[in-house]
């Protein structure tokens, strides 16, 4: 098997067990908008910014520092046992800290203290696991990855389901329930799932022999705490402008409403998730290879061309699948937005593609100073424009950040650590993809024989432009 296509079958598991939660979460934002107004969505918005900002700062950096080391080490497992010593030493004190200060991190929010527990709950439980899921994936355990992961999912959405859904409908009468608490049952949803998956990872902590090395723990650290910082600086990118559309209008409605639509972006986001889970242990894995470069070149000219067609099916087909996953017309007030984060979230995508160069060349302060240029841009654009002209401020404040940072991660790339990119065909693919969306939105929208004749268009360019390679990778039976 070609290191090409073991590369697509290991992210294609990994996929499976992005792309299903992903799908399922299509049901529940429709379930979700359709119970929750749009203020009340966007307290959920806050409780997953809030999630998230908590994630980045446990795991600080050191799931990335963590597949860098595993895979040039001779004693994995003491790589593993430090790691793994780490996180849950400082996991378990961050819980500590955190409950005691609960009141103003739940104001700096902008989330009711009595849903912070649950905030808690999830966001400790979660990164208690990160180090035995990047062991999974490192050791290419993908199946168990999975499994573990479609369990999550399972849980998540029965309790979602039932809570928000089947009690009501079924006028099921129990003294607990209020339909005035669907925010708590969803994040008491979450934190089940949560629950479950640690109790189903727990095994894990003790395949190996618990060993800290403190001298590999200071390297693991120089290297993870940039990334750290640039996880941080995503957060921001990804968040801030809903915590500013809301503050700036004092209007929770638009920051839903914004939100909501945000989550049409949702395929592009799965693609990107599955990509990066199988990406990251194989560019570490096969670094050494002497046609690692032109491997890396190979996968971003493919991974450009299956987002820009993804971004091209979506928009064309918009309105089917603005009623496919929201509930509520109330919300697609901000449905012009889509575009726009669709591309945003493929230049992530490219950066993440890029982004190998300072991982490989253990470089990750570049990646922090990159990531804060991009979250520099959000606040800059977001803060004079939204004023001006609305939530589209928000939506073009995102291309710029991460077109920004691919842009600048392309070009220090290619000085520090060559890789043959064909940027002339990259290029094409996006102004074709992005030309041919705009059109459809602005002037074809709902007419699907031309929107359906502007994705066969794109295919037929790349068929002919790509066909010969692709034939020749499909067939290759070793590397």
């Amino acid at each position: 098997m070609s290191i090409l296509k073991r590369f697509v079958k290991d992210t294609a598991v990994y996929g499976l067990a992005t792309i299903l939660p992903r799908i399922m979460s299509v049901v529940l934002v429709y379930l979700h908008t359709d119970k929750l107004e749009t203020s009340g969505y966007a307290e959920n918005t806050s409780f997953y910014i809030g999630a998230a900002f908590l994630n980045v700062m446990l795991t600080y950096g050191m799931e990335t520092a963590f597949f860098r080391f595993f895979s040039k080490a001779e004693d994995k497992q003491r790589v593993y046992s430090t790691v793994l010593i780490a996180l849950t030493t400082t996991t378990l004190l961050a819980f500590g800290i955190l409950w005691l200060f609960k009141t103003p991190i739940s104001e700096a929010l902008e989330l009711p203290v009595r849903y912070f527990g649950y905030l808690l709950g999830v966001v400790i439980l979660d990164a208690l696991v990160v180090a035995p899921f990047a062991y999974l994936r490192a050791k290419g355990k993908a199946l168990r990855f999975a499994g573990i992961k479609l369990i999550n999912l399972a849980i998540y959405v029965i309790l979602n389901i039932g809570l928000l859904w089947a009690i009501p409908h079924f006028g099921l009468n129990f003294s607990w329930y209020s339909t005035d608490e669907y925010l708590v049952y969803i994040f008491f949803a979450n934190l089940m799932a949560s629950a479950v998956t640690f109790l189903l990872i727990l095994p894990d902590f003790f395949t190996t022999r618990l060993v800290f090395d403190k001298q590999l723990f200071g390297q693991l650290w120089r290297y993870g705490w940039p990334v750290l910082v640039a996880g941080l600086a995503f957060v921001v990118n990804e968040n801030l402008d809903k915590l500013l559309l809301a503050n700036m209008f004092d209007d929770k409605d638009i920051m839903g409403a914004y939100s909501g639509c945000y989550k049409l972006a949702v395929f592009m986001t799965i693609f990107i998730q599955a990509f990066r889970l199988g990406a990251e242990p194989f560019f570490f894995n096969h670094a050494s290879s002497k046609n690692a470069p032109a491997t890396y070149a190979t996968i971003l000219k493919y991974f450009t061309i299956a987002g820009a067609l993804g971004l091209m099916i979506i928009v064309c087909f918009i309105d089917f699948f603005k009623d496919l996953l929201i509930g509520n017309a109330d919300y697609f007030i901000a449905l012009e937005i889509v575009p726009y984060i669709l591309l945003a979230n493929l230049f992530l995508g490219i950066y993440h593609n890029l982004a190998v160069w300072y991982k490989l060349t253990d470089k990750t302060l570049y990646g922090m100073y990159f990531s804060l240029v991009g979250a520099g841009l959000t606040i800059g654009l977001n803060w004079y424009f939204i004023p001006l002209i609305g939530f589209m401020a928000s939506a073009y404040a995102t291309v710029a950040a991460y077109g920004a940072m691919m842009l600048i991660s392309y070009y220090f790339g290619q000085r520090h650590y060559r890789i043959p990119y064909n940027s002339l065909r990259i290029v094409l693919y996006l102004f074709l993809a992005m030309g041919s969306a705009l059109l459809s939105f602005y002037i074809f929208r709902g007419n699907y024989l031309v929107n359906t004749l502007f994705i066969l268009l794109f295919a037929g360019i790349t068929f002919a432009l790509e066909g010969r390679e692709l034939k020749r990778i499909l067939t290759k039976k070793s590397a």
